[in-house]
């Protein structure tokens, strides 16, 4: 009797596990049409059908070897829906089926990264590194701690990709990106550069170090940049060059002929000269100097008369200091040290500057207009401090 009952539990048993088996069969095979559906109805642009497809794919069967594939397709079915959420859900099912595939991993990090959620891209990555310590996984959570401004790490990863890949550009160039956030500019030249060294085609590498020497102020090495991607990489020349002009300081040019202060007058002018009403004894006269700059300027900051100063030039240099170096004469007269009013115009990124003449008791007044030096001290719209070199006038001297 006792034979005969275990013969029976015997065949349940096996009945059973045969069941499961099919069952499993049959799920599995149903979880792979569906995913074909879901990627059929993705070829042809139905998003939302293939998202249902895959989303039941993964639901039928998830020990199927199809079913991570299916997770992340139906991550890139909800990224065409614009439904970021449910891509990162779908990501995240991926990793909890399989903890070990690094793509998955590195999928969604690449989705915080886009969502600049630099802190959870950081993380993820870093769960990709451990699963698989490549040089693209150290890439990646490098970039990540680069844009959370931990510098120290981010360097820590890119040494790490030019430990493991020394004849492979990446690691020079995440260090050379990691420098020049930190200000440390000369540093990131030689690992530009070195990138360049390894593969000359590295047009990025190029456009970086552009940016490095504008960083600098050396805009003529910027340029040099700007010349040799205009050939190779049209699009990268153009944005580098936008960069530049950004972050150049702004310039005084010149000043223009509209201007009835007459800067090219030389020393000892009569003030009575420069206009007819100042022919009075006491009279005083407004005039106006019309400046050319090199960019667009903040107009509040052109506009403030407190930036600006005018005044007598005491440059260094033959024939550039006021009256020539030479003892003034008693009829000399002053100019105001400030503008009474300033209107900056955007459309031609000039400002004209009034301010004011007096002449002497006598009306016999002198003045040396050409060494009359306008100088500003603001910024233009991006918050640049004008060049030093650049940022004041003089009808003798130019810009300087």
């Amino acid at each position: 009797m006792k034979l005969h009952m275990d013969l029976l539990s015997e065949t349940a048993g096996s009945t059973i596990f045969a069941t499961a088996n099919q069952n499993s069969g049959q799920l599995q095979s149903y979880a792979s049409s569906a995913l074909n559906q879901g990627i059929e109805h993705y070829m042809q642009g139905n998003y939302d059908g293939a998202a249902k497809a895959f989303k039941r794919s993964v639901g039928l069967f998830q020990d199927s070897p199809y079913a991570i594939d299916a997770a992340q397709y139906l991550a890139d079915a909800y990224l065409k829906l614009d439904d970021t959420e449910g891509a990162i859900k779908a990501y995240q099912s991926a990793i909890r089926m399989d903890p070990f595939r690094d793509d998955s991993h590195i999928k969604l990090g690449n989705l915080y990264f886009s969502e600049k959620r630099y802190a959870d891209a950081a993380q993820v990555y870093r769960q990709a590194v451990r699963v698989k310590p490549s040089t693209a996984n150290y890439y990646s959570l490098g970039q990540a701690f680069l844009q959370l401004e931990q510098y120290g790490d981010a360097e820590d990863q890119f040494n790490q990709v030019l430990h493991l890949e020394p004849d492979r550009p990446s690691g020079n160039y995440g260090l050379g990106l990691t420098y020049n956030r930190q200000g440390r500019f000369e540093d990131a030249v030689q690992q530009f550069k070195a990138a360049i060294e390894l593969d000359d085609q590295f047009y990025g590498a190029y456009a970086d170090l552009g940016y490095n020497y504008a960083d600098m102020g050396e805009m003529d090495q910027a340029q040099a940049q700007v010349d040799f991607l205009d050939i190779v990489a049209p699009d990268l020349a153009d944005t580098l060059s936008r960069y530049m002009y950004k972050v150049d300081s702004p310039k005084i040019q010149f000043a223009l002929g509209t201007s009835t202060f007459l800067a090219t007058l030389l020393n000892r002018t009569p003030v009575a000269d420069l206009d007819s009403y100042l022919e009075t004894a006491g009279a005083t006269k407004t005039l106006t100097m019309v400046l050319q700059f090199d960019k667009a300027m903040d107009r509040e900051s052109v506009e403030d008369r407190l930036n600006w100063t005018i005044g007598r030039s005491e440059g260094f240099g033959p024939g550039r200091a006021y009256n020539y170096g030479l003892p003034l004469p008693d009829t000399e007269v002053q100019v105001y040290p400030h503008p009474t009013n300033i209107t900056y115009d955007q459309t031609n990124m000039t400002a004209t500057v009034f301010f004011k003449i007096q002449q002497n008791a006598t009306a016999d007044g002198t003045i040396d207009p050409s060494h009359i030096e306008f100088k500003f001290a603001g910024k233009d719209q991006d918050g640049n401090r004008v060049d030093p070199d650049f940022d004041q006038y003089s009808g003798f001297s130019g810009s300087y």
